[in-house]
């Protein structure tokens, strides 16, 4: 059926739009934990990426921050970014 995973695997294949949402959430979840810090876009991603230095890791997350910074959930003041006070509001709600 047209339906049906052709390979017959199980696993659930993931599009690169599910990556970066994941992506970012882990970018702001890191943030809004660490508030009233303000890392740099590379402290960000070292802590994230557990300090490797590979491209498409720190692509990533350069991505995830400028997402954010046009949603409105991020600023950035001096090359560091910090949540919004909108970002921080949903997350007292949440939390």
């Amino acid at each position: 059926m047209a339906d049906q995973n052709p390979t017959g695997s199980a696993e659930r294949v993931t599009s690169p739009s599910d990556e970066d949402r994941k992506v970012e959430w882990a970018v702001l979840s890191f943030l809004l934990d660490r508030h009233p810090e303000s890392p740099s876009i590379i402290e960000v991603s070292r802590a994230l990426n557990e300090g490797a230095a590979e491209f498409e890791r720190e692509d990533a997350v350069e991505r995830a921050v400028r997402e954010l910074l046009g949603a409105g959930l991020l600023c950035c003041e001096r090359s560091r970014v910090l949540p919004t006070r909108a970002a921080l509001y949903f997350w007292q709600l949440d939390g």
